[in-house]
């Protein structure tokens, strides 16, 4: 007896993700280095402990009093007017992309993006039957207005910029954000999961666009909050964009327990933020070492560096695994991304890449 035939577009697929692989120092997908301190950990043991006793109810189905914290999160980061009614929140930015395109995209819409870019996005189109486009970034890869310009042509229904960009760490001029949103009335979603760690003075869209009917900001908890292990992201839109994500959401997408973790990190924004300057200065620090040891390294806004080229690059990825660094191995052909560790995972990278590479 054999299993049924799977769907014929999932045929020859595997699943997403880097190597999980126990190495001493793990630069490969973008984490935090830096675990909770004593007294978050107490928090959420506390919390946690007194959510315990209701396990026998559902949760909040729409997790108003995280979406609450939230708001107020992110009117001290990045100002504006911000309700809970403007935050939708779910297991990771993933999820929420995943609704955005359950319910805005769909059987003949199509969504376009600028190559290259965060590889889930036509995974997402995958799973929700939208039909993917992309079109290149220059060759700095940004994002120019004379590419929204190509991306309009082919009609989408939505237009996804990730900014800062992964994997390339590029951030998305404001001006081209602007012409995009003067020349586009279908979803448009700014992918900020790296938001936090872009550089002083550079605002976030949700500075100008939150709420803007079209417009909508993602994020997550997984970088700056040091929360990967949490899986909560949360998006900035207008109410009815908020409105449209309940409907195809799965009943009691968040559990009781992720929503009291989340206030809890939340109740210790300024600790854990706090680490990202430490980290923004490590990746600069990083960026000035590689240049002068003649690799080319674009500017990043995120907590990662794209560097290379290199002929081998898997040479280049093994020799490191060897030594206990692992990177990850994406991004255009020739180069390698490393994400930002703490001080000693940073040296230890250093130390190994100079000995891989002689």
């Amino acid at each position: 007896m054999t299993i049924p035939p799977v769907r014929d577009d999932l045929v020859g697929m595997h699943a997403y993700g880097a190597p999980q692989i126990d190495v001493p120092v793990r630069l490969n997908v973008n984490e935090n280095p830096f675990p909770p301190s004593a007294e978050l950990v107490a928090t959420i043991a506390r919390d946690v402990a007194q959510v315990a006793h209701q396990l026998n109810r559902y949760p909040d189905r729409d997790a108003v009093a995280l979406r609450n914290d939230l708001a107020r999160y992110i009117m001290s980061e990045s100002g504006g007017s911000i309700s809970a009614d403007n935050v939708w929140v779910a297991n990771g930015s993933n999820e929420v992309m995943h609704h955005l395109l359950a319910a805005f995209g769909g059987p003949g819409r199509t969504l376009v993006t600028f190559a290259p870019t965060y590889s889930m996005y036509e995974e997402y189109c995958r799973e929700t039957f939208t039909s993917f486009a992309v079109v290149p970034r220059d060759e700095n890869y940004a994002v120019t207005i004379p590419a929204i310009d190509s991306a309009l042509k082919l009609n989408p229904h939505i237009v996804v910029v990730c900014s800062p960009n992964n994997p390339t760490g590029t951030v998305l001029a404001p001006e081209v954000l602007d012409y995009l949103v003067a020349n586009f009335t279908g979803l448009i979603i700014v992918d900020e999961a790296y938001g936090e760690f872009r550089a002083t003075g550079t605002d976030s869209a949700i500075a100008k666009y939150a709420g803007h009917p079209n417009v909508v900001i993602t994020r997550t908890m997984s970088k700056a909050f040091s929360c990967a292990g949490l899986r909560l992201g949360y998006a900035i839109a207008h109410p009815d964009v908020v409105a449209a994500c309940t409907v195809v959401r799965l009943p009691y997408h968040l559990s009781a327990v992720s929503q009291v973790v989340a206030r809890a990190a939340l109740s210790h924004a300024d600790e854990l933020l706090s680490q990202v300057g430490l980290l923004r200065d490590e990746r600069d620090s990083l960026e000035k070492w590689l240049k002068a040891h003649d690799y080319s390294v674009l500017p990043s806004g995120a907590n990662f560096l794209l560097f290379g080229t290199f002929a081998d690059r898997h040479h280049i990825w093994q020799g490191l695994l060897d030594h206990g660094v692992l990177i990850r191995e994406t991004g255009p052909a020739g180069w390698l991304r490393v994400s930002i560790g703490t001080p000693e995972e940073n040296e230890a990278f250093r130390t190994a890449l100079i000995t891989v590479d002689k």
